[in-house]
């Protein structure tokens, strides 16, 4: 009769880990956000965790914006100005469980850069032209917290209103919402 109550404690165990992972939330309270720098490029967010697991962590930054181009012709004149369609860019970041102390963990992820010059140049007069992104003002962003990677345990996503320009955005710019 005692096995019984052996699975019982190890599956409550089981289960109570498996809800305290469930609870992941940025650290700070109910409406905490994580702060963003428009790096020109390329968009960084930073932030802290807390709820999690003892098991390794994937952080993923999406974020979608508007760029700005110029358009370089053989001669080497440009015309500034040119506007490619919008922008999806990613960014990763790996946290191994040795780092989460007491469920807690700060991240700091940062996307990739677009691709530039831009294939076949079609915001330019014709494909003979180069055209190089040279800004993305980031219109929105998507944080996907996995652990372990593969399971979601939270996903935030913003938006910036105004649009970003290089910096800080400040915070009164930023509206995110948490699931």
């Amino acid at each position: 009769m005692k096995r019984p109550a052996i699975w019982s404690g190890s599956l409550v165990i089981c289960l109570s880990a498996m809800a305290l992972a469930a609870s992941v939330h940025l650290k700070g309270g109910a409406h905490s956000e994580p702060t963003f720098t428009d790096n020109g490029l390329t968009l960084t967010a930073a932030g802290a965790l807390a709820g999690l697991g003892n098991q390794d962590l994937l952080v993923t930054l999406t974020a979608t914006g508007t760029p700005t181009a110029t358009c370089t012709n053989q001669g080497g004149n440009q015309a500034p100005g040119q506007n490619p369609a919008e922008v999806t860019l990613t960014g990763t970041q790996s946290i191994p469980a040795s780092e989460i102390k007491n469920g807690n963990v700060s991240f700091n992820v940062t996307t990739q850069g677009p691709v530039s010059p831009v294939p076949g140049a079609p915001g330019c007069p014709n494909p003979n032209w180069t055209e190089t992104i040279t800004d993305v003002e980031f219109t929105s962003a998507t944080l996907r917290v996995e652990q372990p990677a593969g399971t979601v345990v939270l996903t935030v996503s913003c938006t910036f209103s105004p649009a970003t320009s290089d910096d800080t955005v400040p915070g009164n710019e930023v509206s995110c919402t948490s699931k």
